[in-house]
């Protein structure tokens, strides 16, 4: 879970110095390109085939779409004018994005609830972050951009589950096919934005290897298998990591302010989605020991003697 945190943690901070050598596009289709490469390897090494059938196939266009091509894009676009600690924390907000579907499309019924307060905590924290009371705030395309990719990938999250999750096919596989499809999809970026001038800096080439291989790839492959070992619900409470992993890093090597407001908008934003999560404890049924019965009276030795003879 620590290499897996620190992985999708660092992800802001490489798209920051991938961000020197190539365009937005560029780095959303070299990731996915170089992420599906370790995946099919993985995927075949581990003696998996790819899904066959059309409609899985389907399926995973629309999910490879909203979970890959559509956040990758959104991520660089939104890190050229926003420093990568707070794109890490707005990146947060895909569990309350995902709870606010589940409300549209009827999964979640309960309107007032732990789950719902959260929801408006969390939407309070983002709002800190964006600080629309001051000049630039809530009108940055960047952090919007950013904002729409954590959207995306709630888009992409809950249609898994409904249609991929528990059909059949291996999750490695899955995911394997998934980013194939994402790099098909990925094509559509060349002519918007694929084709800008690429400048070869030293620390962009190893950024975007690292982000496709480690970031993207092997990634996707340890968080399959820390859900298998761990179960899906101790899997999930990495996200809770990947924002202060992203402020830290970004303080550190790119020296970016980490100002209290932020820093309260990511605390506020982490205790929304920790509600959002919550689950009560299930109530231990009381231990109800029956009533044994009084054992019979021992019989009268008259009677026991009358028993014997007969």
């Amino acid at each position: 879970m620590g290499v897996l945190a620190l992985l999708w943690g660092s992800s802001f901070l490489w798209i920051k110095f991938a961000l020197q050598s190539l365009s937005p596009g560029q780095i959303a289709i070299g990731r996915i390109l170089l992420g599906a490469a370790v995946l099919v390897v993985l995927c075949y090494s581990g003696r998996q085939r790819l899904p066959k059938d059309g409609k899985t196939w389907a399926h995973l266009a629309f999910a490879a779409f909203f979970g890959n091509a559509l956040p990758f894009f959104l991520f660089g676009f939104g890190e050229q004018t926003v420093d990568s600690g707070v794109a890490g924390v707005l990146n947060a907000t895909t569990p309350l994005w995902a709870l606010l579907i589940g409300v549209l499309i009827g999964q979640e019924r309960k309107l007032f609830s732990l789950r719902m307060l959260g929801m408006v905590v969390g939407f309070a924290g983002t709002l800190l972050i964006f600080a629309p009371w001051q000049s630039g705030g809530l009108a940055s395309w960047g952090a919007l951009a950013i904002l729409g990719a954590a959207a995306s990938y709630a888009v992409s999250y809950t249609y898994i589950g409904l249609k991929l999750s528990g059909k059949g096919t291996a999750p490695i596989a899955l995911s394997a096919a998934q980013l194939v499809t994402a790099a098909g999809l990925s094509t559509l970026l060349l002519p918007i934005d694929g084709f800008e001038p690429i400048t070869w800096h030293p620390i962009g080439v190893i950024a975007i290897v690292v982000l496709g291989v480690f970031g993207t790839g092997f990634a996707f492959a340890l968080n399959y298998r820390l859900i298998a070992d761990e179960g899906a619900v101790a899997a999930t409470a990495v996200g809770y990591l990947l924002p202060v992993v992203s402020v830290l890093l970004g303080a550190a090597v790119l020296g970016e302010p980490v100002t209290v407001r932020v820093v309260v908008g990511m605390v506020v934003v982490l205790l929304g989605v920790g509600m959002t999560r919550w689950q009560p404890k299930a109530a231990t049924p009381e231990l109800v020991v029956p009533a044994v019965a009084a054992p019979p009276p021992p019989m009268s030795p008259v009677v026991a003697t009358e028993r014997t003879a007969e």
